[in-house]
């Protein structure tokens, strides 16, 4: 295999799971979408681990599989076959969601979906809420994860008093309300300005050190993929599949200014090369 300031990995050698190493483990993992204009193969047989604590991107051209993918890891989509095992329980059971399996785990969308009519203490604490956490309770982790997620003296703001960074801040918070061990992330920042975004990757990098979160997170941005990422995975055209995983091996934290530098430039542009290849 070729060097890439990091390892190029067989996509279909697994992680060995030493001392219960792996969090999610995915198996022969495929999606098809039947309409009256027949079957889309969506995703097809992709196998990855996912370490504990490991920072996970996800790349490949628009509709290649990568929301669907994270949606079958989320418990949102049902997978045609194949099987995903979070911490060594089964997730999907006969097309319907192991509660057990998905109790600690947070997704964050492009839209931060924020209620209007709720603060952002109570936006926050709503995950709290619906598991009939007590009120005091859930207000006071709601306050220190807004000082979490640097948004400490706007926990009385509401969303339309807020920027779209700040908005996204709260979704985040959000997620993390239930403390989980799995963090997914659907093109969170894929809405806001560069310089905002920029600001976000050092704050979520900053969040998921101090949580010591597992993350998958999908991006289209190959700077953003490669600055956040342990690992990158990189996906094929429809039908989805698992081209390569390109191990990043830069220290964390990064800094923006690791972005100039060659090793990082060096796997941006044989990505980007690749996803131009893809068509």
């Amino acid at each position: 295999m070729n060097q890439i300031q990091g390892d190029i990995v067989d996509a279909s050698s697994p992680v060995p799971d030493t001392a219960g190493s792996v969090r999610v483990k995915i198996q022969n993992l495929c999606k098809d979408f039947r309409t009256n204009a027949g079957t889309t193969n969506a995703v097809k047989d992709v196998s990855l681990d996912i370490r504990r604590g490991e920072f996970v991107t996800l790349v490949g051209r628009s509709g290649c599989g990568k929301t669907t993918l994270l949606r079958m890891i989320g418990g949102l989509l049902a997978p045609t076959s194949g099987s995903v095992h979070v911490d060594g329980k089964e997730l999907w059971r006969g097309g319907r969601v192991d509660s057990a399996a998905i109790a600690r785990l947070g997704f964050v969308f492009q839209d931060s979906n924020l209620l209007p009519w709720f603060t952002v203490v109570d936006n926050i604490a709503l995950p709290l809420k619906l598991r009939g956490v007590a009120k005091a309770e859930r207000r006071e982790r709601a306050a220190a994860l807004a000082g979490l997620v640097g948004l400490a003296g706007f926990e009385g703001a509401y969303p339309r008093q807020l920027s779209g960074g700040m908005r996204q801040r709260v979704a985040i918070a959000r997620a993390l309300s239930t403390e989980p061990d799995l963090l997914l992330m659907d093109e969170p920042f894929g809405a806001l300005d560069a310089l905002t975004r920029e600001r976000m990757n050092l704050e979520l990098q900053r969040i998921v050190g101090e949580t010591e979160s597992t993350v998958v997170f999908v991006t289209h941005d190959i700077p953003e993929a490669v600055f956040l990422g342990d690992r990158i995975v990189h996906m094929t055209p429809r039908p989805g599949r698992v081209n390569e995983i390109v191990s990043v091996e830069i220290p964390k934290p990064r800094d923006v200014v690791v972005q100039t530098e060659p090793e990082f430039n060096e796997i941006v542009r044989d990505l980007r090369t690749k996803l131009d290849q893809d068509g």
